[in-house]
């Protein structure tokens, strides 16, 4: 049975091993990549008209062959229908300069947005004014104490708290 420390130290071993051995061979060979040179003369190419999607096209990347004529290939090969297939996640490929009517249901629907929206208003409107009147409703009248009424006026009866008291008093006993 093996403690932890002796997994974890047989684990780092085996990687540090692995590593050196991986350090210590060669590393695979490429396959010999062809230079071109310079001085060589451009290679006889096949005409652009005659070109397929099976033709050879590395010769039109010669360093010697005319871009206009690169350029003339590569147009050839892309005009292929394999690479014109549309992706479906194109979402703004549409011409969204054309305008089509809105459907009659749509439009209903706008409608009774609109109704909606109005009846929110109008809601909207009427509570504001309701709080206003609570509002107003709310605030005390000043009126002038009766002490201070002018001589012509009539004063209210009001009956004074000493009056009263002993009316309240001889109901609670």
């Amino acid at each position: 049975m093996t403690t932890r420390d002796d997994s974890k130290e047989a684990f780092l071993e085996r990687w540090s091993r692995v590593k050196q051995e991986a350090k210590d061979q060669p590393p695979p060979e490429k396959a010999p990549e062809k230079a071109v040179d310079p001085k060589a003369p451009p290679p006889e190419l096949p005409p652009v008209d005659k070109l397929n999607i099976d033709s050879d096209f590395r010769g039109f990347f010669h360093p010697k062959v005319g871009e206009d004529v690169r350029r003339a290939a590569l147009k050839k090969l892309f005009s292929d229908p394999r690479f014109n297939v549309m992706d479906g996640l194109d979402v703004y490929i549409d011409d969204y300069s054309k305008t089509e009517p809105i459907p009659p249901e749509m439009l209903a629907g706008l409608r009774q947005a609109q109704n909606i929206l109005r009846w929110a208003k109008e809601d909207t409107e009427e509570r504001e004014r309701k709080e206003k009147e609570l509002q107003a409703a709310a605030q005390p009248k000043l009126e002038p104490p009766a002490a201070q009424a002018a001589p012509g006026q009539a004063t209210e009866n009001v009956p004074d708290a000493a009056s009263v008291a002993p009316s309240a008093r001889s109901t609670d006993a």
